[in-house]
């Protein structure tokens, strides 16, 4: 364990028994206020770097939401040490760009597996090793997603280390593996693209703890290539009751456990 002089994670700044066992991860640290909103009595913990945590509770029990920053690396240090400090059932909640052409801007993925077409995951398994979201959580976020009314799809999704390497192929010096990858992840029906699945996936699979994620879809770049209509949605209020419903599944069937 990385300590700083006053006894906390060096990264997160949470010392351990300051978060629950159950933690929602968002991105953007500017989204951990309103997540926590969703809390009883919620509060803020710590507020470093990317880092921002807050602790309340659902269904009587102590939970948290940290936030992880964009990407792989961002995301792994804060599950190693959340982990450090206790936590043991994380639910990635966050935005995708949708690839399969059924998905559309204002739906909902919660991702069964991710393509590994990052770096962080690679530091921790072998690149056969698969990352796979933990079954519980997937199960109990699609049902979350039906009983909010979302318009769901579970299945696999692609992660990345660069956003622009998505976006603006055709300018980097390595375009060409770049686009028959992309093109490859289409053919096997890739739901959506994003960054942070396949490392926080196979970190959870080492730590031997509970990982699973549900993602707005903001916008889908294939369907504006083709001409079909192309929503734009970035409220991700939706993807966050979807995984806020699902802790309080998990929660009430750990206790019946």
């Amino acid at each position: 364990m990385v300590y700083s002089n006053d006894g906390k994670l060096y990264h997160i700044q949470v010392a351990p028994g300051e978060v629950g066992k159950y933690v929602i991860l968002p991105g953007d640290p500017k989204r951990c206020a309103s997540i926590a909103k969703y809390f009883d009595d919620p509060v803020l913990i710590a507020d470093n770097r990317e880092y921002v945590t807050y602790t309340g509770y659902l269904e009587g029990e102590k939970v948290s939401v940290t936030s992880t920053g964009i990407g792989g690396p961002s995301a792994s240090i804060a599950m190693e040490e959340l982990v450090q400090c206790g936590a043991h059932t994380f639910v990635r909640v966050g935005t995708c760009g949708g690839m399969d052409l059924q998905v559309k801007g204002g739906d909902i993925v919660v991702a069964t597996g991710a393509i590994r077409m990052e770096g962080t995951s690679k530091e921790y398994a072998p690149i056969e090793f698969p990352a796979v979201a933990n079954l519980d959580i997937v199960n109990a976020l699609a049902a979350s997603a039906k009983e909010q009314g979302a318009v769901c799809h579970t299945g696999i999704v692609e992660c990345k280390d660069s956003f622009y390497g998505q976006h603006s192929p055709e300018t980097k010096p390595v375009s060409c593996e770049l686009l028959n990858k992309w093109e490859a992840w289409l053919r096997l029906g890739t739901l959506a693209s994003e960054m942070e699945s396949a490392a926080l996936f196979t970190v959870a699979s080492y730590l031997r703890v509970r990982c699973g994620s549900a993602f707005l879809v903001v916008g889908n770049q294939e369907r504006a290539k083709k001409g079909l209509d192309n929503p734009q949605v970035h409220d991700t209020d939706m993807a966050v009751r979807v995984g806020i419903g699902a802790l309080r599944r998990l929660i009430a069937a750990d206790k019946e456990r």
